[in-house]
């Protein structure tokens, strides 16, 4: 009986070996929903998903998005593509609290769901492909300002996306509890949404340069609010004594760098990103990505580490005026 039952779950592994490998051959759909559809940032993260799925070749990838942002129109799409039959939904969610029903409900069809650059509720997906982690992000950011500013003193302000995306608030967090521990004479006076507007964001930061006329520094954590804050600052002729830095895409800061306006900008690779999401859509979807994994083969990106639930890119960049000729996207 005992060499019956090791034949037994001998035969059971091997025909679970099979089924992932045939599962491994077959087509399969991923839709990939960006915050805002038509921000550079997520277009240049759809390119490098666009190059992933080329590289499988059995990935279709459906891109599509809100292009004004509204989590209400991200949650619709959820409920669409559920009801189209996808097999992973991956989504960078606005609004966390407003699409975790949408993606819950895609689980209990059968959908796997993951999250990509921002992060939602556990329940409502099974990994999340993270950037870097908020603490090495948002210490980043205050390290790149207090580095371009020489005396790290003085008042500065942050311009986020909005006061719901999960991802910024969490970066929020650790640059406040970095600036108190690391440069406790950078005072962070005001906090503003820009509605994943650029054009918002342009006029909060003249708003908060006129609040706070001795303003030193503004951060913009999106990349929409970062050219937006830049092109205040160039715009009143304050390049240079209002440093702003933050996170966006090199080509759509090269001009403030060059000009001095920006001295750092800091971000990842946008394009590995999206290269990532579809390499771990496409592996949970063959179920060879299961918890309690510690590392993770991202084909030409090679091994990443997981870290619980999530996936991390990692390999922070900062572009300056030395290197950032050097990057396009």
């Amino acid at each position: 009986m005992r060499h019956l039952a090791v034949i037994l779950a001998v035969l059971t592994l091997a025909a679970s070996a099979a089924a992932v490998a045939a599962e491994a051959g077959a087509q399969i759909t991923v839709a990939l929903l960006p915050k805002k559809k038509g921000v550079a940032y997520f277009t240049s993260c759809a390119a490098g998903a666009e190059q992933a799925a080329k590289e499988l070749g059995n990935v279709t990838l459906i891109y599509d998005g809100p292009t004004d942002g509204s989590p209400e129109k991200a949650a619709a799409l959820i409920e669409k593509w559920t009801l189209k039959g996808v097999d992973v939904i991956a989504v960078s969610p606005n609004d966390p609290e407003v699409l975790a029903p949408a993606m819950q409900a895609a689980m209990a069809k059968g959908v796997k769901v993951i999250t990509w650059d921002a992060d939602g509720a556990a329940s409502s997906r099974s990994f999340f492909v993270n950037q870097a982690t908020g603490t090495q992000i948002g210490e980043a950011m205050v390290d790149a300002m207090a580095k371009d500013l020489g005396t790290p003193a003085g008042k500065v302000a942050i311009v986020t996306a909005t006061l719901t995306a999960a991802n910024q608030n969490a970066w929020i967090a650790a640059m406040k509890a970095h600036l108190a521990s690391a440069y406790p004479k950078m005072e962070l006076v005001a906090i503003k949404p820009c509605n994943e507007d650029q054009k918002v964001a342009f006029q909060v930061a003249q708003d908060l340069m006129k609040a706070y006329p001795d303003l030193v520094g503004i951060f913009g954590i999106s990349s929409v609010a970062f050219p937006g804050a830049a092109e205040a600052v160039k715009q009143a002729g304050r390049s240079g004594q209002v440093l702003v830095t933050g996170l966006a895409t090199p080509n759509a800061m090269k001009g403030y760098v060059k000009d001095g306006t920006v001295k750092s900008v800091v971000l990842w690779n946008t394009r590995d990103l999206g290269y990532l999401t579809v390499r771990v859509a496409r592996a949970l979807a063959d179920g060879v990505l299961i918890p309690g994994a510690t590392s993770f083969a991202a084909g030409s990106l090679g091994s990443k580490p997981v870290a619980g639930d999530a996936i991390l890119l990692n390999n922070l960049l900062v572009f300056t005026k030395a290197n950032i000729d050097q990057f396009d996207f």
